[in-house]
């Protein structure tokens, strides 16, 4: 079977937007928006305290995020909730209306196609919360419920709220307020399909799905699929699965997942014995312990032997995400390790995203502390948010770099080349993770290249090639990278 997977996607830079903190409308409609219990933007945020982000305000902010050469946008979930994440949903058809409801959705949606921007929404299939209609009829009608078998619930009565009692039901990780769904009730399945759809039929260009693993119905992901290919074939659909996703990435089910089998080795290579420990042990990646060039070659090589080609051009790459702790606190303020993974990110194969923030080194601790407002003007590192333009910039403009093939060129000790390819084009880019400068040297004999590029692109290397242009020689200092195409 020929894999088929979204073309957009291949060209796609995405950014990760946690809505209650990345913009909040300077002239919100509604005056119940308009109080003074949201939290202090720029203060630490808490579990269960809200900032107040909205629509309204990212709608405002689509001058910034195109200019930074954004093309898609992965939002995590939007729908009524009564948590700041949203991931507890009370009702999959309407927008929060602290977000501004389905109407400030609609205007969002719609100038952000008017920009080609493509938006992605969380899918939080899994489970719901008890705040969710059908459970709460459970709730007030006990076993006399009509919704009884969607959920799995072993006996009466049901202790939602209570915790001096059993539960009596499965919440998600044994969490009373995420009350799991029967996925192998009929009903279940097609409520969840019809959600699928509708938001397809809306306009949104995909799925992001959360925790899909938990899912086992038969068949159930590759119904989805189908489904909501139907509506529109040219969907995006994207697992949350950390580890090897083989089993997912078939053809029959996601087109991608985030890809964290490609953020934890990239951020061992690049900040090596400066990643603090404490970030990131809690979580299922693996950023240590720190690696040399030859091995941080050995896994990528193995990565990209692990799907189809159609599926790691489609695959979401990143270096920090809501669930994570943002790389330059993973680092501990080291500037350079960010700016190396950014450099890798930005020329791997697959869709790089990009989360709220990290690109003007917003830090930011495992969550709560990852999902701070978006900081003030007069504290963003302009020299970074810099370097991600010209990356991103770099990237759009070189096809090779989007769906070249990767081949690894030289890789030992602090010292990495690859190249990427496409027909005749052929872009190289080298990296130095090491603490003192690095003199390398290519032979085109030895690198399958029939001409080496003659021009750099990006970086601050000094590069030095023979008369006929069959050698390059890099100098390059301490913690930088470039680009020669």
């Amino acid at each position: 079977m020929q894999i088929q997977t979204p073309d957009w996607v291949k060209h796609a830079v995405f950014y990760q937007i946690f809505p209650d903190r990345f913009a909040k409308s300077k002239t919100p409609p509604h005056r119940f928006l308009q109080h003074d219990r949201w939290e202090d933007w720029h203060a630490m945020p808490t579990l269960q305290g809200y900032k107040g982000g909205d629509l309204w305000g990212v709608t405002e902010k689509l001058d910034y995020i195109q200019a930074l050469g954004i093309n898609a946008i992965y939002f995590t979930p939007i729908f009524q909730s009564a948590s700041n994440h949203r991931y507890h949903t009370h009702d999959y058809y309407q927008v929060d209306p602290l977000l501004g409801g389905n109407q400030a959705f609609r205007e969002f949606l719609d100038e952000a196609h008017r920009r080609d921007i493509k938006v992605v929404l969380d899918g939080v299939f899994n489970h719901s919360s008890r705040g969710f209609f059908f459970f709460h009829d459970v709730l007030e009608n006990g076993p006399h419920s009509p919704w009884v078998n969607w959920f799995k619930i072993y006996k009466w009565p049901v202790n939602a709220y209570n915790g001096e009692f059993p539960a009596n039901y499965e919440g998600w990780f044994g969490n009373r307020a995420l009350p799991v769904f029967n996925h192998d009730n009929p009903e279940v399945r097609e409520y969840l399909m019809e959600i699928a759809e509708y938001w397809i039929k809306f306009g949104v260009d995909g799925w992001r799905l959360d925790v899909p693993f938990e899912i086992e119905a038969e068949g159930f992901w590759q119904e989805f699929r189908d489904r909501v290919k139907a509506v529109n074939p040219e969907a995006y659909i994207v697992g949350e699965v950390w580890g090897d996703s083989r089993r997912w990435l078939d053809g029959t089910q996601f087109d991608g997942v985030m890809n964290y089998l490609f953020t934890g080795p990239t951020i061992a290579f690049t900040a090596g014995d400066r990643v603090i420990l404490d970030q990131v042990e809690s979580r299922d990646y693996k950023p240590y312990p720190p690696l040399s060039a030859s091995q941080y070659a050995k896994k990528i090589q193995s990565l990209l032997k692990l799907y189809d080609w159609q599926i790691q051009l489609t695959q979401l790459n990143l270096l920090a995400s809501h669930d994570t702790a943002r790389l330059i606190t993973i680092a501990n303020g080291d500037m350079p390790s960010v700016e190396l993974s950014t450099l890798l990110l930005m020329t791997y194969p697959g869709a790089p995203s990009i989360y709220y923030g990290d690109e003007v080194g917003l830090p930011g601790a495992i969550d709560p502390d990852a999902r701070r407002g978006f900081p003030a003007k007069a504290d963003w590192n302009n020299e970074l948010l810099d370097y991600h333009r010209q990356l991103i910039a770099l990237r759009h403009a070189h096809p090779a770099l989007r769906i070249g093939e990767y081949t690894v060129l030289y890789a030992e000790g602090n010292g990495y080349i690859f190249a990427r390819t496409l027909d005749q084009a052929a872009l190289i880019v080298a990296v130095n993770v090491g603490t003192s400068a690095l003199k390398l040297s290519l032979d085109r004999s030895k690198t399958g290249l029939k001409t080496l590029p003659n021009k750099r692109l990006f970086g601050s290397a000094d590069l030095k090639w023979s008369k006929g242009g069959d050698r390059v020689e890099f100098h390059l200092p301490a913690r930088s990278g470039c680009v020669l195409g």
